[in-house]
């Protein structure tokens, strides 16, 4: 769109929507206008965009009228009330929540990875979740030169992914803790600061993986065009750091490849930066990784066990590549693929 787009951000006043922000200005996005959304409770506050201010805008049948685009960030019911309204009103949304994902109709779309699903959107582009996000865009490039026969995951989560609630407890349990004082649990069901809880989301009647960890099962497979026939596991856990997440992953190929060749294949893939001279004291961390789009690769290695297994040990930023940048990556690419209209039939419920 030569003149570019009227742009909706909805949750804009939340950690993500506001790292939405930050992500649209660095990239030079191509905004006409730029409408903040956001509850009642947040609309009228004025934020910091491209050298000015721009004001919140309650969301409403009114304020969503004449949107070419929306990158949604307001919660899983929020969303499935309002991107069928947004969409209705003209508009296609980038959703970054949990509720369209596994819609079998709505591609879930990472850039590096399968940027040609959204080609075949209905209105609605569906953001996996962070730690998926993170883990996909190694993973690509393997699928592609050797195939994968099973991965097991387990993810070290900071605190971020919860939320700005979530670090300040962080911060203040880590406080009192120091102090020699009494610590409360509100955010997590146990406390975080100096402990690790395997415990990322909640338990579904029934099934002893959390519902985090069936996300990581099921969107994989869906960005990957894998079928049950590719075996993964994952165990999904929270530890006690303010941002990224990192993630051990054991890598079942299909056909043979050594690290050397993992590295080599890494190396040139986008998005991922490998750093693996672990006896140099080289490899991924969080506290380095914050603040970066791309996805980091260490701790290459053969698993002993078997001939054709691999680990590695990946981090990212989860509010960036693994939520914000990513949307604005998808809203990019749908741009300059002229793809910024909802086709006929939209998905509209």
């Amino acid at each position: 769109m030569s003149g570019g787009v009227r742009l909706g951000v909805l949750g804009a006043t939340g950690a993500v929507g506001s790292t939405v922000l930050r992500v649209l200005e660095e990239r030079d996005f191509p905004v006409s206008e730029l409408v903040p959304l956001a509850s009642e409770r947040s609309a009228g506050k004025r934020l910091q965009f491209a050298g000015g201010e721009v004001e919140v805008q309650p969301l409403s049948d009114e304020s969503i009228q004449g949107l070419d685009l929306v990158i949604s960030s307001a919660g899983g019911s929020v969303s499935s009330e309002w991107a069928p309204k947004l969409i209705a009103a003209g508009a296609v949304v980038v959703d970054n929540t949990s509720y369209w994902r596994m819609h079998e109709d709505v591609p879930l779309v990472v850039a590096e990875v399968n940027p040609d699903d959204a080609e075949g959107h209905h209105g609605l582009i569906a953001n996996p979740n962070c730690s998926t996000m993170q883990m996909v865009v190694p993973l690509k490039p393997i699928v592609d030169a050797v195939g994968i026969e099973r991965l097991v995951i387990s993810t070290y989560q900071s605190v971020s992914g919860t939320g700005q609630r979530a670090i300040e407890e962080l911060r203040t349990q880590t406080g009192a803790v120091l102090n020699g004082g009494e610590t409360e649990a509100s955010i997590y069901p146990h406390r975080i600061a100096f402990n690790v809880l395997p415990q990322v989301e909640t338990f579904k009647d029934g099934d002893d993986y959390t519902t985090e960890e069936r996300k990581m099962m099921a969107e994989t497979r869906k960005i990957l065009g894998a079928g049950e026939d590719m075996g993964i596991s994952a165990t999904c856990v929270r530890v006690p750091v303010f941002g990224a997440h990192s993630e051990s992953i054991n890598v079942q190929t299909r056909d043979p490849l050594s690290p050397d060749e993992l590295r080599e294949l890494l190396g040139g893939a986008p998005g991922v930066i490998v750093q693996d001279d672990p006896g140099a004291g080289v490899y991924p961390l969080a506290t380095d990784v914050e603040g970066s789009d791309e996805v980091f690769v260490g701790r290459i290695r053969r698993d002993p066990s078997h001939e054709r297994c691999l680990n590695m040990w990946v981090v990212g930023d989860n509010l960036r590549k693994g939520a914000a940048t990513n949307a604005v990556q998808v809203a990019q690419l749908l741009v300059e693929r002229d793809l910024v209209r909802v086709p006929e039939p939209a998905l509209v419920a």
